[in-house]
């Protein structure tokens, strides 16, 4: 068994007293309770003990990975730890004093070896014909090409032009004749040169479409190749909770999962805890090597779940469990919860629609990159029995809170979006300014457009903007900021915050908008949706949802 002393990381009596910091959570599938595991100052403790060992060998900074620890009880009363590393370390899935991988893998490794080599081999191949010189040589043949003709239809505009007032001047019918007899000549020449680029680009252009349909095919092939291995493991990987109950991936998740889902840290933890009778007390997970692809994983920063391959075993894992004394003194209940910051507060909910309140800090859809999965959409779709079919209405920044609108069907969301596509929509935000505004009310009217070299950032642009209209009312001025009551007309992205931080509409920033300018130290973006007014596309009455403003 797998455990070690928690001497081996960390001086036990220099732990603080400190309430947890994060919450691994989940819905038991059989009791429908909301279950959790907290990250501790203990937990944290032990894992910054960890990274002291990682800093310490080379080996462990070749690439980077999450690592976690897991602080356990034994069935003796006495406390040891866990740790794990996600997928492979070094190429090595098996790593003396680390959590094995969860059983199946070595089952299906004959296969998993002869489908990542088909996988390799078409990797290769696709490289070599995106590399393929004839398109460099065909555009390059092109171009020339297309200089020549308009080098040529330049010079033929240039002689029709004289040849038009010749004819106006001259009645001679053999000059008339010539004339004529050159614009043939060049319509002639303009022939020939277009069956010459022909004549030279289409073998090349033959060979492009033959190419770009053996990458489409191949990457067909590597698509249903992973396809099938990633449907082996997850027919294969079998899970247990602290129930004794076992399930496969595929059973946990018929839809399917990401590639790497059962070889994250948490679950390989839990997992082995829980086969192993041992009581788990806390979790920590942190990154550890050089930063992720997308720049969003830093050395020695603590992770929560993932949103696609963890959070959705949550519940599963923690099923069983019982409440649990921490070491500092705490009672931390694995029982159904009060309401945490996992969940989102529900304004008005019917079989058609729902609206909750949007907490600042907290995307409206989930991301691009995996790691920006966590959002108010995929959590309700977690959390609510048909969030599967949920579909957001619109969208606020991350930053900004306040009533956010879901639909539960695909009618009531193409209803709700047209109304507001079509301005039906009444929208009420609450801001603080981070200056004085010197007027009372008025309506802001400014063109917006991408900024293209500072992304996300919107900008006004005169030439190419999309008009946004806003009105806008003082409610207070307090000190030095400004309490400001902002109608939308128009649902432009960042519109308000454009539209209070450029000095063609009110030139003072949002409290907390380092985004625009604002330079004031302060925890959140001080913006809230308070109101929204529509008409309900089934029950045809109005409805007016209200969420007080926070701040």
């Amino acid at each position: 068994m797998v455990v070690l002393h928690i001497s081996n990381f960390i001086d036990c009596n220099a732990i603080s007293n400190s309430s947890p910091s994060y919450y691994y959570e989940g819905r038991c599938l059989q009791s429908g309770n909301r279950l959790k595991l907290p990250r501790t100052s203990m937990a944290e403790a032990i894992a910054h003990g960890l990274m002291q060992q990682l800093a310490n060998n080379d080996c462990y900074s070749r690439e980077g990975k999450m690592y976690g620890i897991l602080l356990v009880e034994l069935p003796n009363g006495e406390q040891r730890v866990l740790k794990a590393f996600s997928g492979l370390l070094n190429g090595c899935s098996l790593v003396k004093d680390w959590v094995p991988p969860i059983p199946g893998r070595d089952e299906v490794a004959l296969d998993e070896a002869c489908t990542l080599a088909q996988l390799d081999a078409i990797k290769q191949e696709l490289l070599t014909l995106k590399q393929l010189t004839e398109r460099q040589q065909y555009q390059t043949l092109f171009d020339e090409f297309e200089q020549q003709l308009q080098a040529m239809s330049d010079r033929h505009r240039h002689c029709k032009h004289q040849r038009q007032e010749k004819r106006q001047q001259i009645c001679d019918p053999l000059t008339l004749e010539q004339l004529d007899e050159e614009s043939r000549q060049q319509g002639i020449e303009r022939r020939q040169l277009k069956r010459q680029q022909n004549a030279v680009l289409q073998p090349l252009q033959q060979l492009i479409a033959v190419t770009d349909a053996r990458i489409s095919e191949l990457k067909q092939q590597r698509k249903a190749l992973s396809r099938q291995l990633q449907a082996q493991m997850h027919a294969i990987y079998s899970l247990t909770n602290f129930s004794g109950r076992s399930r496969s991936l595929q059973e946990l998740m018929p839809g399917g999962f990401p590639t790497g889902t059962g070889d994250c840290c948490a679950p390989k933890l839990l997992h082995y805890a829980a086969t192993h009778n041992l009581k788990p007390l806390a979790m920590a997970e942190f990154w550890w090597g050089a930063s992720s692809v997308n720049q969003d994983k830093i050395q020695g920063e603590f992770y929560g779940a993932c949103a696609e391959r963890c959070q959705p075993l949550m519940g599963f894992l923690l099923s069983g469990l019982k409440p649990i004394l921490i070491p500092n003194r705490d009672v931390y209940t694995i029982s159904p919860l009060s309401p945490t910051k996992a969940e989102i507060p529900i304004i008005y909910e019917d079989e058609w629609l729902i609206a909750v309140n949007k907490p600042a800090g907290l995307l409206s859809v989930p991301g691009r990159y995996r790691d920006r999965q966590d959002s108010v959409l995929s959590r309700l779709r977690h959390l609510l029995p048909d969030g599967i079919t949920l579909a957001s209405v619109h969208r606020l920044d991350q930053e900004t809170s306040g009533i956010l609108l879901l639909a539960r069907d695909r009618q009531t969301h193409r209803q709700l979006s047209q109304q507001f596509q079509q301005r039906q929509v009444y929208k009420v935000y609450e801001a603080i300014l981070s200056g004085a505004v010197t007027v009372d009310q008025g309506t802001i009217e400014l063109p917006l457009w991408a900024d293209p070299e500072n992304r996300p950032n919107q900008k006004v642009d005169w030439q190419h903007g999309k008009p946004s209209l806003t009105h806008f009312q003082v409610m207070a001025r307090e000190k030095d900021y400004t309490r400001v009551e902002f109608k939308p007309l128009t649902g432009r992205t960042h519109q308000l915050r454009v539209h209070a931080a450029d000095v063609r509409g009110l030139g003072v920033t949002i409290l907390g908008d380092r985004l625009y300018g604002c330079c004031a130290v302060t925890s959140r973006l001080h913006l809230h949706a308070r109101e929204l007014r529509f008409k309900h596309p089934q029950l045809e009455k109005s409805l007016h949802l209200q969420a007080i403003t926070p701040f």
